[in-house]
């Protein structure tokens, strides 16, 4: 391969070197491994095959790569051994190449060669202290080791283009000797129940690891392979987790350990941490496999001492290996841990409880059969109580809150029979494993269908779904949770300190926490204390901030009852209409049917408009009942139809309609241009008085981009949807080895989707509005492409880019595919996938379900009392009012003119919030249609980093920066978030609307 002058401005994959008989090419792989390079691929073929990149029959080929100290002065050379075509034998220094290696460890250099007997040559370096050596490799190709980066130091990307040595900066170099410093080497494990969502994590957790200059260790089957050791206890590298994120289970293993529980057990843990060299354990499991990590962590110095003196390990190691750092993470689909809001598992638990409901209904619907259905939870109602909201359940039995009367069978065959003679086929009624009724004793499912069948004569079934449960595929909150923690569970060992208690990382108004594990586990454990004492109340303040107020909002709506308490008096009641606007969105179903079922129980009349505005414009406003959206709970779309039509043609319309119907309170389900729409409203309300009756808008909207909230309806849906398809698409791409797919996604101007679905789905990088897309962005991406299909030829992955519609006017999806394909160098192929509007359609996922039953009842409630604040009239006789200003009393019976009657409902950390239209104004840039706070940027650093890019996943390290996004939390912090006064904490923030 001969190099002339004007080469020197081409870019190269790799270098080529061809060997015409075995012992030459044994000895120049010989030669490169002997000055660091490592072995990518060594093969040898049966019958010599005809190389596609250069005219000769290749016998064996070789691999090999050099990991510099920073990713792009990595080396590759490719060393053939040629069979019958002597031309290509490089003999002569006319067909020889020059190769040279940046090191100032000439020193080692010289003491290599003089050791494997090859001639070489000193020169004096004009511009450094060191010399520069010239030798040759087995093959005469020329070979220099001189003190700076060069031309064949630089890697092939297109991006890094070969240019003259004195034109180069000072970069990495090569390293002769192994310089690398390894900061901590960490044992992971999973142990107790397994819950998808650990693989996940134990994904993140070796990936971090490494890209933070850790070494990895699995510690196979929880507890007992600690106590093991051996074989079970194992360096991780990075291929090992490849396509962890789709996996349920544990893919390391979880086993009951009775041997840990004892002390010999633990310090035979101890020892084969302490040989393994591990100073840092991660533990993901429930609260007893955190309390074993706890104690561990107490008992450490004691075990070490112990080991010492019988002479098992030695003073050095015992003085190295004083302290053992620990930080745990919940893996739970109970979701019982009480300092956090969710534990991984618990969603995809709860997915799948949803899915064999909804099946279940099904057939109960045909046969007017009555199910009832047992899931997990033996302390915590969590699954229990919003599978039941998520599913439409008629009746619910949770641990904490048993039933108020002694004789709850009466209470609950009067509600199911009220339900049936309301023209319901089905009856279901969900009961946690753990039910209990006010003196403690346990409810069970048996007991309940003998009621139901010998009291209401009800064809009754029952389905304990079991470890059904714990099976498949993590759900995409579950991957983006566990992802997180993981990454943050590496960064809290990192900055921990030898006095640092062991922690515990959580997730609490929506933000990642760290928090002390031993008062978290004494937390959790007070909860079954609590039950046990018969203080429901206190059980109650343990949970989430949101659970009581999500057990109230769906006693309120489960059954019908037309002689229920809560009916309000005459002069109490309303019209309210509700009406969709915008793109469909999961959940908005689900939230009409919560808020009609809810106005009808109280008294309320509901009333559907359909099919946005232009349907409010033309009249066709229908009243709702009980049975016309009994089944909207899972259905997705937009039942009552839906566009983006904007009211402001003709607002004249809109007033009419309201006036006509006496339509007193308008709640308002949608997106973006539901947003703009409410705007619209509120700012013509002295042009139409029909305007000023409190409106309250609950967004709606796959692309989460309204202001005001964290989370919009449909867009956990959305995220699922796309991360269902990635996993399918990926499999494609791996059957066909080199394949990269370039998928579409929805978001507008807002990269939510794309980053969530992204961090979730496994995806190489992500593309987004808020970050563009240019050239040299492009060119990096092929780079870190280009250079991982190299090092895994033969075994390649199939890989996935995300990119958001509109990430830019000029690169498109196909063009960024087509850059990709062109740019390869015959590495690997690009296709691209549009998933479109299957993105907005679908089943709604439980967390939108929950998310929409609560919004639409916190609607009604803050609708109601607007209502009534604007129906008290003021004694105006006695007030000179301006002449052309009537009195109240001549207004309609429901007027108000106040900007905070017209507000929007948000999810803001673990709350609902209420914030005025006109005060979002500030925060929404409207001609991108996006807010101007975007709290999900933290997500968008570990993409890349997860991916490899910017990582040397050989030897470790990394140039991708990651800022961690936890907060830490102290004991007096929980103690003052769980104890009796106060359930806020200003550390955790308020957020900007």
């Amino acid at each position: 391969m001969p190099l002339d002058e004007s080469d020197l401005n081409l870019a190269f994959s790799h270098v080529a070197l061809v060997a015409t008989t075995d012992d030459l090419f044994q000895k120049t792989v010989n030669f490169y491994l002997s000055f660091g390079f490592s072995t990518v691929r060594l093969s040898t073929h049966d019958v010599p095959r005809r190389d596609i990149a250069h005219p000769t029959n290749v016998s064996s080929e070789a691999w090999l790569h050099l990991f510099a100290n920073r990713p792009e002065n990595n080396v590759t050379l490719r060393i053939i051994h040629s069979v019958g075509d002597e031309s290509s034998k490089c003999d002569s220094a006319y067909s020889a190449i020059r190769i040279c290696l940046a090191t100032q460890e000439t020193e080692s250099a010289k003491e290599i060669l003089n050791s494997s007997g090859h001639e070489f040559s000193v020169h004096m370096d004009p511009e450094t202290q060191f010399d520069r050596i010239a030798t040759h490799d087995p093959l005469g190709n020329e070979v220099f080791f001189i003190s700076h980066p060069n031309t064949f130091s630089l890697p092939s990307s297109p991006e890094v283009r070969p240019i003259r040595t004195s034109n180069l900066p000072a970069m990495g170099e090569l390293s002769l000797n192994d310089t690398s410093t390894i900061r901590k080497n960490i044992g992971i494990l999973t142990s107790g129940g397994d819950a998808q969502g650990m693989n996940p994590c134990v994904r993140a957790v070796v990936r971090m690891a490494i890209a933070r200059s850790c070494r990895p260790f699995f510690i196979y089957e929880g507890y007992q392979g600690l106590v093991d050791g051996g074989d079970k206890i194992k360096e991780a590298n990075w291929t090992d987790v490849s396509g962890f994120l789709t996996l349920g289970g544990t893919m390391i293993g979880t086993a009951r350990c009775k041997e840990f529980r004892e002390l010999e057990g633990r310090r035979k843990g101890v020892l084969n941490l302490i040989k393994h060299g591990i100073d840092a354990l991660i533990v993901i499991g429930g609260d007893g496999s955190l309390t074993g990590a706890d104690r561990l962590r107490a008992e450490w110095p004691e075990h070490v001492q112990a080991l010492e003196k019988d002479g098992l390990v030695s003073k050095e190691a015992a003085d190295k290996y004083h302290t053992l750092m620990i930080v745990g993470m919940v893996g739970s689909i109970d979701n019982d841990l009480a300092s956090t809001d969710m534990t991984i598992g618990a969603c995809s638990a709860l997915e799948r409880i949803c899915e064999s409901v909804d099946v279940i209904l099904s057939t109960a619907m045909s046969h007017q059969r009555a199910f009832v259905v047992e899931v997990m939870g033996r302390h915590c109602g969590w699954l229990a109580l919003n599978a039941a909201i998520s599913t439409g359940a008629d009746y619910l039995f949770i641990p904490e809150a048993p039933p108020k009367k002694d004789d709850w069978e009466a209470s609950m065959c009067k509600t199911l029979k009220a339900s049936r003679d309301a023209g319901k086929r089905t009856s279901l009624v969900i009961v946690a494993e753990g039910a209990i009724d006010r003196n403690l004793n346990p409810i069970k499912a048996d007991y309940i269908k003998e009621i139901l069948s010998t009291r209401l004569g009800y064809d009754t079934r029952v389905t304990i779904l079991g470890h059904v449960q714990r099976g498949g595929a993590p759900a995409h909150f579950d991957r983006f949770l566990s992802t997180m923690q993981g990454a943050e569970a590496l960064e809290a060992i990192l900055r921990a300190k030898p006095d640092t208690p062991p922690s515990v990382i959580g997730m609490l108004e929506n933000k990642i926490t760290t928090q002390p594990l031993k008062e978290a586990i004494e937390l959790t454990g007070q909860v079954a204390q609590a039950i046990e004492a018969k203080d429901f109340r206190r059980a109650m303040e343990l949970r989430s901030m949101s659970f009581a107020k999500q057990l109230q909002s769906y006693k309120e709506i489960a059954s019908y009852n037309l002689d229920s308490k809560m009916k309000l008096p005459e002069d109490k009641r309303l019209r309210i209409a509700i009406l969709h606007a915008g793109a469909p969105a999961g959940g908005m179903n689900t939230a009409t049917r919560s808020a009609v079922r809810l106005c009808i129980n109280r008294g309320h009349t509901p009333l559907g408009v359909h099919n946005g505005f232009p349907g409010l414009m033309r009249g066709e406003i229908t009243e709702l009942d009980w049975l016309t959206v009994d089944g909207w709970t899972i259905a997705g779309g937009s039942k009552l139809g839906t566009n983006r039509d904007q009211p402001t043609p003709q607002l004249g319309a809109v007033a009419y309609q309201l006036q006509k119907h006496n339509i007193q309170a308008l709640m308002i389900i949608g997106g973006f241009e539901a947003y703009t729409a409410v705007l619209a409203l509120a700012r013509n309300r002295n042009q139409y008085p029909a305007f000023n009756i409190p409106i309250a808008l609950i967004p709606a909207t796959v692309s989460n981009n309204v202001p005001g909230t964290e989370f919009s309806l449909g867009s956990d849906t959305a995220a699922n949807v796309i991360v269902q398809a990635a996993d399918m698409i990926k499999l494609s791409a791996s059957s066909n080895r080199r394949r990269v797919f370039v998928i579409e996604v929805q978001g507008g101007n807002c990269g939510y989707l794309a980053v969530m679905a992204g961090l979730s789905g496994g995806s190489t990088t992500v593309y987004t509005p808020e970050e563009g897309v240019d050239l040299t962005r492009l060119q990096r991406d092929i780079a870190h492409l280009r250079t991982r299909y190299i090092k895994e030829l033969g075994r390649s992955e199939g890989r996935i880019t995300l990119c958001n519609e509109k990430a830019s006017k000029i690169y498109s999806t196909d063009m960024i595919a087509k850059i990709y394909e062109a740019e390869s160098n015959g590495f690997y192929g690009a296709r691209t996938a549009v998933l479109g509007h299957l993105q907005q359609g679908g089943t709604p996922s439980p967390l939108d379900r929950c998310r929409a039953n609560t919004m639409a009842i916190e609607s009604v409630n803050w609708l109601q009392a607007r209502c009534w604040e604007a129906m008290d009239i003021p004694n105006e006789d006695n007030i000179r009012l301006p002449a052309d200003k009537l009195k109240r009393k001549y207004f309609p019976r429901v007027y108000t003119s106040k900007p905070e009657s017209i507000g929007l409902l948000g999810v803001v950390g673990s709350e609902l919030r209420f914030t005025p239209i006109e005060e979002l104004v500030a925060y929404t840039d409207f001609d991108r249609r996006v807010p101007r706070r975007i709290w999900w940027h933290a997500a968008r650093q570990l993409i890349d980093i997860l991916s490899g890019v910017g990582v040397d996943i050989e030897n470790g390290g990394c140039t991708t920066e990651y800022r961690s996004c936890a907060i830490d939390l102290t004991a007096e912090d929980l103690l003052r978030l769980y104890g009796h006064k106060s359930r806020r904490l200003s550390k955790l923030g308020e957020p900007l609307a």
